[in-house]
């Protein structure tokens, strides 16, 4: 299957933030993971929601951006989020992010106020305006109560510093429209940030996935991409299979402030960093931790293992 390639594309993985107990950022978790994610061929997206980037002072976002870059070294494509109420601070954090290191900076709309189509469009041009690297807009209704009409997306998308959509909106044909909207289109990417959609996104057209489990089985979502575009329907269908199931364990029957707590527990269990979390988040009880690393450990003994398709 014959795809245009674009520069903001693959597998972008946001990335967990590893901190220390006393809550500063850990360099050795930071390392770990890049070099995990790195080594799968994929992405990493710092200071997203699974980065739990709204708890994180603006010192330690600095640490991490710092510690992420030195660990990255020029090898491959970083993201970081600037999301954020207050533009002005958005637009200092993209300006030091890109003075850091940072290739690409992805941001939500603030989320206190509703606003309507002309605020919307309003806001992300004078960030793009004013940001020195490129800006991915970010979609993430879950969070931020606000939807992004694909139409305001698509006006903004002749930005000549706009160049992406991450878009975590559960809609199937929202997924739909978007992906044919712009899947012809150079200069402007479109990157899904639902999971259990990866397969079918990538078959009509989206450019890139952005899954949370990424974190630990890079690999596989790389597979559901590289599966579909080389025509290899069994290995789509059991990387996404693998995703689904390794998804589940800590995700079912949690909300999402819950599970990226279990997530990081499961991150754990294979050394890529420790378990310690910013409030309101707070670490599972330590039955819960030790249920949680039974499970998935009992399924995939290894990294190597849970990362290997045996077709």
């Amino acid at each position: 299957m014959k795809r245009i390639k674009k520069i903001y594309s693959g597998v972008v993985v946001p990335m967990v933030t590893p901190f220390l107990k006393a809550g500063r950022i850990d360099p050795e978790g930071v390392n770990n993971i890049v070099n995990h994610l790195i080594g799968s061929g994929t992405h990493p997206f710092i200071l997203g929601t699974t980065g739990e980037s709204t708890s994180i002072t603006q010192t330690e976002k600095l640490s991490l951006v710092k510690e992420t870059v030195k660990a990255v070294n020029g090898r491959t494509t970083l993201y970081a989020g600037i999301s954020g109420t207050c533009l002005r601070e958005m637009i200092e954090n993209a300006k030091q992010y890109a003075g850091e290191g940072v290739d690409v900076v992805v941001s939500t709309m603030p989320y206190y106020y509703p606003v309507d189509e002309r605020q919307m469009k309003k806001l992300f041009t004078t960030l793009a305006d004013s940001c020195p690297c490129p800006l991915i807009i970010y979609n993430i209704p879950s969070t931020t109560h606000l939807s992004i009409p694909l139409i305001v997306i698509d006006e903004l998308s002749h930005h000549y510093n706009i160049v992406g959509l991450k878009d975590s909106e559960k809609s199937i044909e929202r997924l739909a429209v978007a992906a044919s909207m712009w899947k012809d289109r150079e200069d402007f990417s479109f990157l899904l940030g639902w999971a259990s959609e990866s397969m079918s996104a990538v078959k009509i057209g989206a450019d890139g996935l952005v899954p949370s489990s990424g974190n630990l089985i890079p690999a596989i979502y790389k597979a559901i991409i590289d599966g579909v575009l080389e025509e290899n329907e069994q290995i789509a269908v059991r990387a996404q299979e693998r995703a689904n199931i390794v998804s589940s364990i800590y995700q079912k029957g949690r909300s999402l402030s819950h599970s990226i707590s279990a997530f990081k527990v499961m991150l754990s269990a294979y050394r890529l960093c420790e378990t310690h979390v910013l409030p309101p988040f707070y670490q599972p009880s330590a039955e819960e931790q030790e249920n949680i690393k039974e499970e998935i450990l009992k399924m995939y003994p290894s990294l190597n293992e849970i990362n290997t398709l045996n077709l």
